[in-house]
């Protein structure tokens, strides 16, 4: 079953900009997604209203993901630094919403928790990897890297390699490159893998 559609647009945006006025910044829709751009005061409320209207229940948190756009110039849906994206699928229709919020450094994110359990792990990693703070989480604590990193690696002022590497233990590394070997499917001196690597 299609989602719902009012006129050329997906129902869900006419209903959110109909209850929440004032919450949305932007609806975008591409590839038979929809993409809306909230306010992140709102952004509870919102996922809340999604998943319990029985017009759409969007009740599978799939995933939460961030971008940072510090280091981008081109056009944008939201002028913040970061754009903290959540994926949401409806059991009803099998489509998916992805709403957007924009969060600057200092600022916080209000976590969906208390809406989707399954965003425990997600905001956990974004925290992690972008440092953007999920304000009601329960343990915002390392996901993916050890609990001595200092940073959060995928912002964009993280340089991109090449730099030897402090390791928990005390010692530093050496950088990706001095160690990297080819390997098969990999171009180097003119051939696409090689005796030694691949074993052909």
């Amino acid at each position: 079953m299609p989602a719902p559609m009012e006129g050329l647009e997906r129902l869900e945006a006419v209903r959110i900009q109909e209850k929440f006025p004032g919450a949305v910044v932007e609806v975008k829709s591409f590839r038979d997604n929809l993409f809306v751009c909230v306010k992140k005061d709102s952004l509870r409320e919102i996922a809340l209203f999604l998943r319990d209207d029985r017009d759409f229940e969007y009740k599978l948190f799939s995933d939460c993901t961030c971008v940072d756009y510090s280091k981008w110039e081109h056009e944008r849906d939201l002028p913040e630094r970061f754009e903290v994206v959540y994926n949401l699928f409806s059991l009803k229709y099998y489509s998916r919403i992805f709403l957007k919020v924009g969060v600057n450094d200092g600022e916080k994110v209000p976590s969906l928790i208390p809406v989707y359990e399954g965003a425990n792990n997600s905001d956990r990693e974004v925290w992690d990897l972008f440092g953007v703070v999920f304000d009601g989480h329960p343990s915002l604590k390392r996901f993916l890297l050890p609990e001595d990193w200092v940073g959060h690696p995928l912002r964009k002022e993280v340089p991109l390699g090449g730099e030897d590497v402090d390791f928990a233990q005390g010692f530093r590394g050496p950088a990706v490159e001095d160690i990297s070997m080819p390997h098969a499917g990999e171009s180097f001196e003119g051939k696409t893998g090689s005796e030694d690597v691949a074993g052909r």
